[in-house]
């Protein structure tokens, strides 16, 4: 058959249901194959970085690596920034790039760079496929390393000559896979410091964002009663609407969690990933921590732990949750308090009348009127400190934010993604201005695609969290403000309905409009983001008196 012909099947052998983004004429061959698969879709988009999103954000809700397509030179570079994304983010993708013939080219250098070596320091695996025959082994390392712990990007580069040659070659079958299991002898140590512990805290990673991990760890809440806390892509892995969730890790230091995560003299740190901002930073003589993932602790100044539990997270905590016996001595008052002193704080502005709209409103009316199940897609900006901090996600992965590239433009692609996931849920994309435009293109895709899909424009006519923190370190104010599009206008162009709030009152009632109506629609949400500052100061200077 012809090499891309075999490259699809390769494709479909390892269960690809989609391919996201811009053919060139390097691929047209594959093309050509894609257009005769019965089980994969093409998903067109209108650039490659949107693509790379797509893909990659596929990748974190399924755990099969999502797949992207470009052509050579500008549409490979164009997946940089995915790339890291996923990568940096643990999110298995695939990125399959097109190239000139590579056994004899009558166009020099046009349009070449070194793609491959491009790639290398932003993936997994990256490899230019030289021969038909190469194609089976080829794509199947390339899922294997994408999708095996810590999950990642892999990269495979098509040349157009290759890609028409005739090859007999057969696609391989993935090999049944068992993810190593942590030694008794680390989970016995591990339960005999949980036991020995005052005052121990559970903190949940990125790494524990997987559907067992997440039974298993509402399991040891339950059994324990042990208090948790969550990073920023930890949320939802356990309810956070719990009695024992006592915040979130927005914050670099200083706020709700830390007072908690300062009083524990044992903290049991479950998926943690050095590529998010710590939830701590451990001292020596300090408190001690138990580091619970599928790979060693990469130690650094700040964290150094004393016990590792390396394995299936999963098997590792339901190991735990076997041997454990919970103790008397166990003092969880402190973490009580600060509990309650949170909830009031944070409860604070819900009802918030002013206008353009205060963050404790809107984070209060989009938790409202999402169900259980319902999924935002965050992009990057300061409300997403004020999402993670107050917004209570009740299941893994209904919070989708990036906080390890924090890559801005992802949020609109992210949102299509999980609708395609997942198209009897509510999706919620929340974007500020500045990150929506860098993506806005792609309203056409998803009215293209027939989405029932509801986007949040946060508008402040400015890069709001740089300005914030440019006020914060003294700095005057400059070179940060901007002009938008009518929003409304917009959005009607590419044939979604646009919708513009005038009151905070109006917000609610809309967006239940617009999850009950077909179709997309986008709400220009004016912001005020002026008392960022002021607030996170004054609840964190009243909690340290309250309790």
């Amino acid at each position: 058959m012809k090499a891309s012909d075999l490259f699809v099947k390769a494709l479909e052998n390892e269960g690809v249901e989609y391919v996201f983004g811009i053919p060139g004429e390097e691929n047209l061959d594959l093309l050509d194959s894609l257009s005769r698969s019965e089980t994969i879709k093409l998903i067109l988009t209108r650039h490659e970085q949107a693509a790379g999103f797509m893909a990659a954000t596929y990748g974190r809700l399924t755990g099969k690596a999502g797949v992207c397509l470009s052509t050579l030179g500008p549409g490979a570079t164009n997946f940089v920034t995915a790339a890291a994304y996923a990568q940096l983010g643990g999110m298995p993708m695939l990125m399959i790039t097109g190239q000139k013939p590579i056994k004899s080219s009558k166009q020099g250098h046009f349009q070449i760079v070194d793609v491959v070596d491009m790639m290398r320091p932003l993936t997994k695996y990256t490899r230019q496929i030289v021969s038909g025959e190469n194609i089976p082994s080829r794509v199947r390392e390339a899922f294997r390393l994408a999708e095996e712990e810590r999950p990642g990007a892999a990269h495979l580069e098509l040349p157009e000559d290759i890609a028409a040659e005739a090859t007999s070659e057969e696609v391989l079958t993935a090999s049944l896979v068992r993810r190593p299991i942590a030694e008794g002898k680390s989970i016995r140590k591990a339960v005999q410091l949980i036991e020995a512990a005052n005052h121990p805290l559970l903190v949940i990673g990125a790494g524990a964002n997987r559907k067992l991990t997440s039974r298993v760890l509402h399991r040891l809440v339950e059994m324990t009663g042990i208090p948790f806390v969550s990073t920023q892509m930890g949320k939802g892995v356990v309810d956070e609407q719990d009695e024992r969730f006592l915040g979130n890790a927005a914050l670099s230091d200083h706020d709700f969690i830390h007072r908690a995560i300062d009083q524990a003299d044992l903290i049991i740190n479950v998926g943690h990933d050095v590529v998010e901002k710590p939830p701590f930073f451990m001292r020596h003589s300090g408190r001690q921590v138990i580091h619970i993932n599928f790979f060693t602790a990469e130690v650094d100044p700040v964290y150094f732990p004393q016990v590792e539990v390396v394995g299936d997270i999963a098997n590792s905590v339901w190991q735990i949750c076997e041997q454990i016996e919970p103790q008397d001595s166990w003092d969880f008052s402190y973490f009580n308090q600060v509990h309650e002193a949170a909830e009031r704080h944070m409860h604070e502005g819900a009802d918030d009348g002013r206008f353009p709209i205060y963050p404790q409103r809107l984070v209060a009316d989009v938790r409202r009127v999402m169900p259980v199940d319902g999924i935002i897609a965050l992009d990057n900006g300061i409300y997403k400190i004020w999402f993670a901090r107050n917004y209570k996600a009740n299941q893994p992965n209904t919070v989708l934010l990036d906080n390890a590239l924090a890559s801005m433009g992802a949020g609109l692609p992210s949102a299509m993604a999980a609708r395609l996931v997942f198209p009897k849920r509510k999706v919620m994309a929340v974007c500020g201005d500045g990150g929506f435009m860098m993506n806005s293109q792609e309203l056409e895709t998803a009215v293209r695609l027939n989405m029932n899909l509801v986007v949040l424009i946060l508008r402040d006519d400015a890069y709001g969290m740089i300005k914030w923190k440019q006020d914060h370190m003294g700095f005057e104010s400059f070179g940060l403000d901007y002009g938008n599009p009518d929003f409304v206008k917009y959005a009607e162009s590419y044939g979604a309905n646009g919708h513009r709030i005038t009151s905070a009152d109006d917000l609610l009632p809309l967006m239940q409009e617009c999850h009950e109506s077909i179709g997309v629609d986008v709400i220009d949400v004016p912001v005020d983001y002026s008392d960022n500052d002021r607030i996170l100061n004054r609840e964190i200077k009243e909690l340290s008196g309250t309790i």
